[in-house]
């Protein structure tokens, strides 16, 4: 078995252990939850901030997603990349910002989140509906 890439999930070898699997999976539903207290426990422990599943979402991606602005945050404080896309080249900012989630666009923007990046980025879904506000935010027309 080959050694994982930093913030690669492990459990996407060919050799992956079942209990692996299980475990990344619930890290995952963690993030997706906002179970903010258990997520920073695992981070704290070792896990890289940065992990990401088979699409590439990482797990500040799935907390931003579902609109769990503490979990983003104790992740940011943790090392996880603001800007790190998913395999479809979306980003955590352009996905708060299609779900609407405020709280979640302003701790991405405080932690230097780039509105710019991805595919669609920040600024394209903000253009898309009509989010003057927010193009404002980032400085965009």
């Amino acid at each position: 078995m080959t050694e994982p890439t930093p913030g690669q999930n492990p459990a996407d070898g060919p050799d992956a252990d079942p209990e692996l699997i299980a475990f990344a999976t619930r890290l995952f539903d963690l993030a997706r939850q906002g179970d903010t207290a258990q997520l920073a426990a695992y981070v704290d422990a070792g896990v890289s901030a940065n992990l990401t599943n088979d699409r590439g979402d990482s797990l500040l991606m799935l907390a931003a997603y579902h609109g769990h602005a503490a979990a983003v945050q104790a992740l940011l404080d943790r090392g996880a990349d603001p800007d790190r896309a998913n395999d479809r080249g979306q980003t955590p900012l352009a996905g708060a910002v299609f779900k609407g989630e405020q709280d979640v666009i302003t701790a991405l923007v405080k932690a230097g989140a780039d509105p710019s990046a991805g595919a669609p980025s920040a600024i394209d879904t903000a253009r898309v509906f009509g989010k003057q506000e927010l193009l404002a935010l980032f400085g965009a027309q």
